[in-house]
């Protein structure tokens, strides 16, 4: 041990990040424009053809992540929420909330093929779950979730929540998990019964919103706005292992596999950064400076880029700027 201390003592300070203490510390790096106005919400990467989706009043926003610029626009709907991509049929799929709708668009030429009705009202969350091939898409003022055949383009199916859904992921071997943000819970829906099978209590978080699992260590991550905090859920039993503090207006969380950390976005101008220490011991290693508004994200896991949409108001107002849409890109330094 005396040893050791005199190696450490001979070790200048700043090589010390190379003995593993080096530590993930995102800066800003660009911003890329896009075009339209009205409100925005999720984005969605397609990690297969490098495409971003941002979802954006009536339309969505295609950018080539390899140029990083605006290569498309997908429009013609009536109030769009989530994309999904389902790489094996080339297609994707668009939940349109006021228009009762999913939209199927063509992957490679950004073409509406065409528009699904569906039974539930507000669609918001949409997901693809590869173990039973379906499109998953989450009602919020209708209490379920409508099941989407992507090859049929149809509507074949529909999930009772009991709860108002946000939004959702899919473990891939037939578990579907989605916040409940009325009832501050969470649901495990059985992809092949298309039933809820269990519904666990997130407290101490309040009005949940994004959701993100870590698939290798069994934890999901929920971001809550009432208590302003990230929970941490042990898929197993469902219950809250931890619980961290995160800025306001939270929308958004990812979980990176590759550098064990996981980011909450906030509508406060701020992202939170937690770094996994252990599948139940988790710290806040960075909070991100982004802009007010600045809600929803996508990472790029081939990059590990961040990418925030968001628009530009009149100060102290809830008007937009006008053709002021963007994406504010950040990258791991």
């Amino acid at each position: 041990m005396k040893t050791f201390k005199k190696v450490l003592q001979l070790i200048p300070f700043a090589l010390l990040p190379l003995c593993g203490m080096a530590q993930t510390n995102y800066v800003a790096e660009k911003t890329i424009p896009m075009t339209g106005n009205g409100g925005y919400d999720y984005a969605f990467i397609d990690q297969a053809n490098h495409i971003l989706y941002a979802s954006h009043g009536t339309a969505v926003n295609v950018v080539d992540l390899q140029t990083e610029k605006q290569v498309a626009v997908i429009g013609n709907m009536k109030g769009v929420h989530g994309v999904a991509v389902v790489n094996d049929l080339n297609r994707g799929f668009i939940s349109d909330g006021k228009g009762s709708a999913v939209i199927a668009f063509d992957t490679k030429t950004f073409k509406t093929i065409k528009v699904i009705p569906i039974t539930g009202k507000d669609a918001d969350g949409i997901i693809y779950d590869p173990f039973s091939k379906k499109v998953f898409v989450f009602g919020g003022d209708d209490n379920a979730a409508m099941v989407v055949d992507p090859e049929a383009l149809k509507q074949v199916s529909k999930v009772e929540l009991n709860g108002a859904p946000e939004f959702a992921v899919s473990d891939g071997n037939g578990s579907i998990y989605n916040n409940l943000e009325d009832k501050s819970s969470l649901n495990v829906i059985d992809a092949k019964t298309l039933k809820v099978i269990k519904n666990y209590p997130l407290s101490p978080c309040g009005g949940p919103t994004g959701l993100a699992i870590d698939k290798d260590n069994q934890r999901l991550f929920t971001v809550c706005r009432e208590n302003k905090g990230m929970s941490v859920i042990d898929i197993a039993t469902g219950k809250v292992v931890q619980t961290l503090p995160i800025g306001a207006g939270v929308d958004a969380v990812i979980y990176d596999p590759t550098n064990k950390l996981i980011v909450a976005s906030n509508g406060d101008g701020t992202a939170s950064v937690f770094k996994q220490n252990s599948p139940d011991d988790y710290t806040l290693v960075q909070t991100i400076k982004t802009q007010n508004r600045a809600k929803t994200m996508a990472m790029d896991m081939s990059t590990h880029k961040l990418y925030f949409p968001v628009a530009d108001f009149q100060p102290g107002t809830k008007t937009q700027m006008p053709d002021s849409f963007k994406l504010l890109v950040y990258k791991p330094n």
